[in-house]
């Protein structure tokens, strides 16, 4: 019931690694949307300078299970061995109850899963770059990942763009400006739709 009576919306941003999803992201917070970005949690440590709660929630393996157990996730993945993101109810219920609409950064069946979730209450967004040979480049061009690395990271991209049809929007990030634009038009479509609706 307390749902229900809560305005904010969630916004869902997916793509495949290097197609460009953070920088979208950090525009669409600064477009004056009220939105709140969702703190993911992980098992991994910290990392040069992050932050517990501003960058990520910072949890034990053994924690993070014990929160998958007790169904506290809205989604979660093991990346690999004793390593684990997920992003948290209470984190986006928090959010939610301020009367703040959540942006979601999260790989592409991350996305999918909290889609699920909150159905027509949720804008999933999935950020295509213009083709595979553009994202080899890009990844190629960031220097953070090693040979091996890359061509893992582009096996998945390939994987992951087959889910592309079950998002609400794909922009394709070819031009960076052309795709703000768009990404911004798309949220304040959703988000004004569904004032009008209340309304009604």
């Amino acid at each position: 019931m307390r749902e229900d009576m809560q305005t904010g919306k969630i916004i869902i941003v997916s793509a495949p690694s290097g197609a460009g999803k953070s920088t979208l992201i950090k525009h669409l917070l600064q477009c004056g949307f009220k939105l709140s970005f969702s703190v993911s949690a992980t098992s991994r440590p910290p990392r040069g300078q992050e932050k517990d709660g501003k960058d990520y929630y910072f949890l034990s393996a053994e924690d993070f299970r014990r929160k998958i157990a007790s169904g506290e996730f809205l989604e979660y993945e093991e990346v690999y061995r004793d390593c684990y993101y997920g992003s948290l109810k209470s984190e986006v219920e928090q959010i939610l109850s301020e009367e703040k609409n959540v942006i979601f950064d999260v790989d592409v069946a991350g996305g999918i899963n909290i889609k699920s979730h909150y159905k027509d209450r949720a804008l999933a967004l999935f950020i295509a770059p213009p083709d595979m040979d553009e994202l080899e480049r890009r990844l190629v061009g960031r220097a953070t990942d090693t040979p091996e690395k890359i061509k893992e990271r582009l096996a998945k991209a390939n994987y992951e763009m087959s889910f592309a049809p079950r998002f609400d929007a794909v922009i394709v990030n070819d031009n960076l400006t052309t795709a703000q634009k768009e990404i911004e038009k798309h949220v304040r479509q959703f988000l004004n739709a569904e004032t009008v609706n209340k309304k009604s």
